[in-house]
């Protein structure tokens, strides 16, 4: 016969209470409580004492050597009843939750009736040790994690699927991007189940919705899923395409500056300007013209070349002068050049447009500058008195 007795409980961390087997021990009884533990004395139906972490003497009017006496009356059963429940305070993490069916909505976006589910994860922890072991536990030997939340389900289904029909409709959130909205939805339900577990002595540490169960499969929904990825896919298209457009164009207007940049460089090492490169251009039309034997052909290509060729160009220009002086001819309107730059004159002006250049000489008139085609004192055209 055990005059004393040694109580505690070293078993696994998934239960949250326990009852130990040993009852009706003898006063004096040692009581083992570990850290993260609680214990509760019960004597003859009553919770008297809540143990923290440490060693306890349990006093009860159960006297060793003169108990078997005491226990005659009641046919060798004691009238002093005695029990230890221990207390886990751990925080159980990944307890498991699933909605036991689908919650029925009308998707906001596409108007069309859905049915989903959801499932995720929650840490539970025993905050009030009384309150859980009197309202839940009762005459129980043991509470572990899948007896609780089977305890919970009631609230767990009734939350989860009210809180998210509800959250999808007023924030009109579409089937297809709803798990974005998974944290918002886990904050939100624990929010709303936090008081349900406190009523119980449990708190609700973390809760989790990591799984939204669609409908894949249903033909409707598989549908409406094609519609939707193909119009992102058209969008994204789209964008890519002007995108490459605006790159190409960047491309080019990078690739005009860079051959712009080059041509300037050339002209400014080969020392002429544009408009001498334009005058270029038309000597070499002209001299590739089939008429250029004829002489009226032959004065413009000299001309042009007479006013962008330096010493050479000058040479020849008194040539074509000498020549129109012995063979008078009709003024050809449009075809005169300027002697400095070869820009184009303006008929019968006396200054060159391009560069202002006096266009003066003895074949023409100092005011106008209209062509004189035989000798005379005056201008023809003006009246100005002629350069002798």
């Amino acid at each position: 016969m055990h005059i004393s007795q040694i109580i505690k409980y070293e078993g696994d961390n998934s239960t949250f209470i326990w009852k130990h087997p040993c009852e009706d021990f003898n006063t004096t009884t040692q009581l083992i409580v570990h850290e993260s533990q609680e214990s509760i004395f019960f004597m003859n139906g009553q919770a008297l004492d809540l143990f923290g972490p440490g060693r306890h003497t349990l006093e009860t009017q159960n006297i060793p050597l003169i108990r078997k006496f005491i226990n005659i009356p009641t046919d060798g059963e004691t009238p002093f009843h005695c029990e230890v429940y221990f207390i886990n305070k751990t925080e159980q993490m990944a307890i498991k939750w699933g909605t036991d069916s689908k919650v029925q909505y009308v998707e906001p976006t596409y108007k069309f009736p859905l049915s989903i589910g959801a499932s995720g994860e929650m840490s539970l922890s025993v905050e009030d040790s009384r309150k859980l072991l009197i309202k839940l536990v009762g005459t129980e030997c043991i509470l572990d994690r899948n007896q609780l939340t089977t305890f919970f389900r009631a609230f767990l289904m009734a939350r989860v699927k009210t809180y998210i029909a509800q959250e999808m409709k007023a924030s009109a959130i579409n089937i297809f991007e709803i798990d974005e909205r998974l944290e918002i939805f886990s904050k939100g339900i624990q929010a709303r189940l936090i008081g349900d577990f406190e009523e119980y002595g449990v708190t609700l540490n973390r809760f989790f919705v990591t799984t939204i169960v669609k409908p894949d499969g249903d033909p409707q929904y598989e549908k409406f899923k094609e519609l939707h990825f193909r119009q992102y896919a058209d969008i994204a298209e789209a964008r890519l395409k002007q995108q490459t457009d605006v790159i190409y164009a960047q491309t080019e207007a990078q690739k005009t500056v860079i051959e712009s940049q080059a041509l300037a460089q050339k002209r400014a090492t080969e020392g002429y300007t544009y408009q001498q490169e334009r005058g270029f251009d038309v000597a070499e039309q002209a001299a590739q013209n089939e008429g250029v034997g004829e002489f009226t052909n032959m004065g413009i290509g000299l001309g042009v070349m007479s006013g962008i060729g330096g010493t050479v160009g000058g040479m020849v220009s008194g040539a074509v002068n000498d020549a129109f002086v012995a063979v008078p001819t009709q003024p050809q309107a449009g075809n005169l050049f300027c002697e400095n730059c070869g820009a184009k004159l303006t008929p019968g002006a006396a200054y060159c447009d391009e560069c202002g250049t006096p266009q003066s000489s003895p074949d023409n008139c100092s005011n106008c500058g209209f062509k004189f085609i035989k000798p005379g004192k005056f201008c023809p055209k003006c009246g100005t008195k002629r350069e002798s």
